[in-house]
């Protein structure tokens, strides 16, 4: 084997290997990150990049005083083990906080946030 055929090689398996240590991202939330809606959602749904452990990931959701208006039953979706979802109480019109943390299927742990507002 040539020496240009084992560089070529190593930097293959070096970039490979680059890409999976890559960690499960928010990909696309509804209701949307900064979104403004006019009616209230009932659940917060969130798809990641890579499939997420449900068991060891959440979802929260904060009116703009703090108290926790989800019902604390984060779970994946059957048919998309990327979307993470958790219903909610009925809410009023104001700013809400969704914070996640999630486990993605290959151990890697990520957390994030935003904001959403309910307008009527």
């Amino acid at each position: 084997m040539s020496r240009l055929s084992v560089h070529a090689t190593a930097l293959s398996l070096m970039l490979a290997s680059t890409s999976a240590l890559a960690h499960a991202e928010l990909q696309t939330s509804s209701p949307a990150a900064d979104a403004t809606v006019q009616t209230a959602p009932s659940e917060v749904a969130i798809e990641f990049t890579e499939g997420v452990e449900p068991k060891f990931s959440a979802i929260e959701v904060h009116d703009s005083q703090g108290t926790r208006v989800d019902n604390g039953d984060a779970h994946a979706a059957l048919d998309n083990t990327k979307r993470l979802a958790v219903s909610l109480k009925p809410l009023q019109p104001g700013t809400y906080n969704v914070t996640w943390r999630i486990t993605s299927t290959d151990t890697h742990k990520t957390k994030g946030s935003y904001i959403f507002k309910v307008v009527q």
